[in-house]
Formats: structure tokens, sequence, C-alpha cells
């Protein structure tokens, strides 16, 4: 499948009652055409439900879904850097700010100056922020495996593979991916 971003521009219809400059447009974009509308609908819908499961939780704590992410790396790689984290994050400094204050304050994570440069800042989970995370990934593991025992196992090599190729254009996630071992090789 091929997706193109040249699209032919539909018919422009006007609508002397509405106060739209006189453009309203009513034919719905089709779903398959100069624009392939289907991964990118499965994506948005996939991706909604997948964090809709986090998002219930996160409620209970104040929390949104930047809490989550900064929860999840901080718990998959303990010792991280707040710049290795808004490398990974690709977001600003102030963004973090806010985000990473509350889960400090409410002590879900813990902030230790580095062993070498002691101006260095280093993320920890606590055992409360740890606690959290897990309870994260269990409430997502569980649609994602409710999906995959759908398909079969050899549908997992192609789905990982597009997933992975969809993620890896920014180096901080070619370089997560490494260290982390994300594939589907076969165990040697």
């Amino acid at each position: 499948m091929v997706l193109t971003y040249l699209m032919d521009i539909p018919a422009i219809q006007t609508d002397p009652t509405n106060d739209c400059d006189g453009a309203v447009v009513r034919d719905p974009l089709p779903t398959q055409g100069s624009l392939d509308f289907r991964v990118i609908e499965l994506l948005f819908f996939a991706y909604r439900e997948f964090t809709g499961d986090a998002d219930e939780i996160l409620i209970r704590y104040g929390f949104g879904r930047a809490h989550h992410r900064v929860l999840h790396f901080v718990n998959r790689d303990p010792g991280l850097t707040i710049a290795e984290l808004l490398d990974i994050l690709q977001i600003t400094k102030q963004s973090l700010s806010r985000v990473l204050r509350q889960l400090l304050d409410e002590g879900f994570i813990c902030q230790i100056p580095g062993d070498e440069d002691r101006r260095q800042r280093r993320l920890y989970p606590t055992q409360k922020g740890r606690a959290l995370a897990v309870e994260l990934s269990e409430a997502q593991v569980r649609r994602i495996e409710a999906a995959l025992a759908k398909t079969s196992d050899e549908d997992m090599r192609p789905i990982a593979a597009f997933l992975k190729a969809m993620a890896s254009d920014r180096e901080s996630a070619r370089e997560w991916f490494e260290r982390k071992d994300i594939s589907w090789k076969d165990p040697e």
C-alpha cells in the first residue's frame, strides 16, 4: 500500500445562510483515493483505546499522558538524566518542568545528583512510582494481548516491523530500540 500526499481538491459548494465566507465542503474525503485513510484511522482509534485504559487510572492521581510518559521512561531506565529524557520525549524543558515537579513533589520520582557530575540530575522511580508505572502498563498490555490473541504468531513480525518503521525517524528512538533490544529477532 502506498500513501500519497497529493490530493484532488473536492468541489467547494457555497451556502449563503452560513457565515463561513460562502465556502462549505459537504462531501467527505473518500476512505481510499489519492489519500488512503485506512491506516491513519486504524492508528487513531487504536491509540485512543490504548491510551484510554491508562487515562482512566491517571485521572485518579490528577495526572495526564505526559506524566505517564515520564513515569514509563524513568521506570524503564532508572538513572536517566533530564537531558536524556528530554531527548527521548522530544519536548522542551518548560513542558517537562511542571510534570516532573508534580511527580517529584508527590513522591513518584526521586531526583539524585550524578556521581561524576553533581550538576547532572538523574531520575529514579520510587516504589510508589514503580507501582503506578506497572499498573498503567498492565492496563495497556491487557489490550495488546487481547488484540494479539486475534492474530497468529507470524502476524507479529510484520506488525512490529511496521510500528518500528513508523517510530524510527528520530535518532533517540533508534538508540532506545537498540539499547532496550526492541526487536523480534529469533533467539540465538
